[in-house]
C-alpha cells in the first residue's frame, strides 16, 4: 500500500480574530473548489467548474459551558496536505481497490479545536477535532447549508427522530422546504446542473445528523438530544419519553463525524462514489478470513409459504431443513430464521419446535450458514451471553432489528454490537437502522443494513414501485449497502398489483427483479420468495444465484433519478450489466466499450414480449459479443434487463 502525505504550512495567524481570513483547496482534478472564511464566524463555500454549489454555509459547535467553537476564533495555524492511498476493502461492496486521493486543509484554533476539510474529485467533507483534557458536553452543532436559488431536492421526509429511515424521496423545490420538514440522510440536492448528496461518515459516540428546511435555499443540520427517560413498548419499541438538554456527552480529545457532500456532474456518477467508505476508520478486525458475503434464503417475506411437502410449514425444524436443502442445492451461502424462533423475548432459548444447534449442524453438513433475527434491545440486554451462546451453537450471524433511533446512546449500540459479534465470528445485518456511515470498513463483519424502504413494504403498501426502485440507487445507496431484499417471483403490472401480507407480490416485471441483484449493492443479498417457488422457477433462480454479492469495479452508463438506470459491474474477469426503468417503457443503448479487448459470451435475462401485460413474462437467451459492440435494450413498463458477460 502506497501513501504520500505532503504538508505545507499556509500561515501562522497572529492577528486578531476580527480580521477575516480566507483559505482555499481544490480537488485533485481541480474541478471542485472549497473556500473557507474565518472571521467572527466560520463559513464555507464550494464550486464545481466555476458553478456555485454551496455558499456561505456556517459551521459551529455549541458546548454546555457556553463556549461556541467557531465564533470569534483565533487561527493558530493552517496546513494543507495531500492524501494518496489505495484501500483494499475486506468486503468489496463496490470496488476491490479504492483510490483515496484528496487535498486536505486543517485549520487549528487557539481555543482547543481544529477543522479538517477534504476535497475529493467526487465531493467535499469536513469535521471537528477537539483537543480538550476533560469530558465535554455538546449542546448542539450548527451546520447551515446555503444552496443557490432554483435548487431542488429529492427529500426523504420524516415525521420524527423515531424512525426506521425507510422513506420515499419526494422531488421538491428547495423553497418549499421549511423548518417543519424533517429529513433523514442521505438527501439529494440538484443545484446548477450538479448533484449534491448530503450524508455523513464515522459516527461514533455522537448522534446522527438530520436536516430541516430554512427557506430561501437554506438547509440546516439537526440532531437528536440525548435520551433521559425511556419506555419499552412491547418487545420492539424503546420510546424516548424525555431528553437531556444536550446532544452528546463525550471525550474532550476526539474527532467528530464527517459531514459529507458527494458532488457529481450527472446522476449516474453518484453511483460510482465511495466517499463515505473512504472517510470511515480502517478495519479493526485482525483475522477476517471467516467473514463471508453471499446470498440468503429468507423466510419472513414469503411467510414460510413452502408447498409440495409432507409436513406443516411454519417456524419449525422441518421447514428450516427444507430451506437448508434448497440453499445447499443452489449454492446459497445462508438461511435466516427471522422473528418467531425464540421464546417470549428470551433470545437465549428457542421455541419447542426449533432446535438451533441441530439446525446449525445440519446446515454445516450442507455447507450452509444460519443467521438469527433478534430485536435490538433484547439483544443488547443479553449481548455478552448471546454472542457466546450463538458461536457455541454454530450460528454464523445475526440480523438485529428495530433500533429506529440514532441518538448518541443507540449509535453506541451499533459500535458495541459490531465489535462483540466480531469477537465471536458473527456477521451482522442491521435492520430498523439509520443509513450506513462507513461502519462496514471499520467492522467488516457488519455486511449490510436496511435503512431503506425496501420490498417488504409490498406486503402492506403500494410504495415500492419501479419509480421508487429507480430513485434509491441515486440516493440511499450512495451512502452504502442496502438490504432491500429483492427476489419476488410473483410479478404484477401497475393495474393488477395488490398488497398482500401473506402471499406477497412485486410491482414491475420478473426481469426488473433479477436486474436489482446487479444494481443494488448488498454483500448479503436476500432471496425473499418461497424456496418452493424458486425451485419451480429454476431458470430464474439459476441466473440470480450466479450474480455476485461483492464486486471489483463499477461503471455507471446512463441514468436519471426516479426514471431509469443502466450500469455495469465487474467480478474477476466477468462483467454484469443491469438496467431498470420506471412505469415508462424505454429503449436504451448499451456500449460495450468498457470490456477489455476480446470475444465474450453474453447470457441475457430480459423482459418478454408480453411483459407489459403479464409482468412475469421474460426471455432468457445467450449470444456472442465483443468489446466495442453496441446493443439496443428494450424495457417494458416497470421492466428490467440483466446480463452476465463472460470472456471466451
Amino acid at each position: 500500500m502506497k501513501r504520500t502525505l505532503l504538508i505545507t504550512f499556509l500561515s501562522v495567524i497572529t492577528v486578531y480574530y476580527s480580521v477575516a481570513k480566507e483559505y482555499k483547496i481544490t480537488s485533485p482534478d481541480s474541478k471542485i473548489s472549497l473556500i473557507i472564511n474565518v472571521g467572527t464566524d466560520i463559513k464555507w463555500s464550494a464550486t464545481r467548474e466555476g458553478k456555485e454549489i454551496i455558499n456561505n454555509s456556517k459551521i459551529a459547535m455549541i458546548l454546555a459551558n457556553g463556549k461556541i467553537l467557531g465564533e470569534n476564533e483565533k487561527v493558530r495555524k493552517a496546513a494543507v496536505s495531500q492524501l494518496n492511498d489505495i484501500i483494499k476493502p475486506v468486503v468489496a461492496n463496490k470496488k476491490s481497490e479504492i483510490i483515496d486521493n484528496c487535498n486536505i486543509l486543517t485549520i487549528t484554533f487557539s481555543s482547543g479545536f481544529s477543522l479538517q476539510f477534504r476535497a475529493y474529485n467526487d465531493g467535499v467533507a469536513y469535521r471537528f477535532e477537539t483537543s480538550m483534557k476533560d469530558e465535554i458536553t455538546v449542546k448542539n452543532e450548527i451546520s447551515d447549508i446555503i444552496f443557490p436559488a432554483g435548487s431542488h431536492s429529492w427529500y426523504p421526509l420524516e415525521t420524527s427522530f423515531m424512525s426506521h429511515n425507510e422513506r420515499t424521496f419526494i422531488y421538491s423545490s428547495l423553497d418549499t422546504i421549511a423548518n417543519k420538514h424533517l429529513a433523514s440522510l442521505p438527501t439529494l440536492f440538484q443545484v446548477n446542473g450538479v448533484d449534491v448528496l448530503i450524508t455523513e461518515s464515522d459516527i461514533e459516540d455522537y448522534p446522527g445528523m438530520w436536516l430541516v428546511g430554512g427557506g430561501s435555499g437554506k438547509i440546516s443540520g439537526v440532531w437528536s438530544k440525548y435520551p433521559d427517560t425511556e419506555k419499552q413498548k412491547g418487545e420492539l419499541d424503546l420510546l424516548i419519553t424525555s431528553t437531556k438538554d444536550y446532544i452528546a456527552k463525550t471525550n474532550g480529545a476526539r474527532t467528530f463525524p464527517w459531514r459529507v457532500f458527494v458532488i457529481a456532474p450527472s446522476d449516474i456518477k453518484l453511483l460510482e462514489s465511495d466517499m463515505v467508505y473512504k472517510l470511515a476508520p480502517p478495519n479493526k478486525i485482525a483475522d477476517t478470513k471467516w467473514i463471508k458475503p453471499g446470498h440468503v434464503a429468507w423466510d419472513w417475506w414469503n411467510a414460510n409459504n413452502i408447498y409440495g411437502v409432507d409436513f406443516r410449514a411454519g417456524i419449525n425444524n422441518d421447514t428450516y431443513k427444507y430451506y437448508i436443502d434448497f440453499a445447499s442445492k443452489n449454492k446459497i451461502e445462508y438461511i435466516i430464521l427471522d422473528a418467531g424462533w425464540y421464546d417470549s423475548s428470551n433470545i437465549l432459548k428457542s421455541i419447542p419446535d426449533i432446535n438451533i444447534p441441530e439446525l446449525c449442524h445440519y446446515a454445516e453438513s450442507k455447507n450452509v450458514g444460519v443467521i438469527l433475527w433478534v430485536a435490538w434491545k433484547t439483544f443488547w440486554d443479553k449481548m455478552d451471553e448471546a454472542v457466546v451462546l450463538y458461536e457455541k451453537w454454530g450460528v454464523k450471524g445475526v440480523k438485529v432489528d428495530f433500533m429506529q433511533r440514532d441518538d448518541q446512546k443507540v449509535v453506541n449500540f451499533y459500535l458495541e454490537a459490531a465489535r462483540k459479534t466480531a469477537e465471536h465470528h458473527l456477521i451482522i445485518d442491521f435492520h430498523g437502522a439509520y443509513k450506513p456511515d462507513g461502519l462496514g470498513r471499520t467492522w467488516p463483519n457488519a455486511l449490510t443494513r436496511e435503512g431503506v424502504k425496501g420490498m417488504e413494504n409490498d406486503k402492506w403498501s403500494k410504495d415500492i414501485d419501479p419509480d421508487h426502485d429507480a430513485t434509491i440507487p441515486f440516493t440511499r445507496m450512495v451512502a452504502g449497502p442496502m438490504d432491500y431484499t429483492p427476489g419476488a417471483m410473483v410479478n404484477m403490472d401497475k393495474a393488477n398489483f395488490t398488497p398482500n401480507y401473506t402471499r406477497p407480490e412485486s410491482q414491475g416485471t420478473r426481469a426488473h427483479q433479477v436486474a436489482l441483484y446487479i444494481i443494488y449493492e448488498s454483500p448479503l443479498q436476500m432471496l425473499s420468495d418461497s424456496p418452493s417457488t424458486y425451485m419451480k422457477e429454476q431458470e430464474t433462480t439459476d441466473f440470480i444465484v450466479n450474480i455476485p454479492t461483492v464486486w471489483d469495479d463499477i461503471i455507471g452508463i446512463d441514468g436519471k433519478v426516479g426514471d431509469y438506470l443502466l450500469l455495469a459491474r465487474r467480478s474477476g474477469k466477468e462483467w454484469f450489466a443491469g438496467a431498470i426503468t420506471d412505469w415508462t417503457s424505454r429503449d436504451m443503448d448499451l456500449d460495450l466499450s468498457f470490456l477489455p479487448a476480446g470475444n465474450y459470451s453474453m447470457e441475457i435475462f430480459r423482459d418478454g414480449i408480453n411483459a407489459d401485460r403479464y409482468a412475469g413474462d421474460y426471455k432468457h437467451l445467450k449470444t456472442n459479443v465483443k468489446s466495442g459492440d453496441k446493443m439496443k435494450i428494450h424495457l417494458a413498463p416497470g421492466g428490467g434487463w440483466a446480463a452476465r458477460i463472460t470472456p471466451e
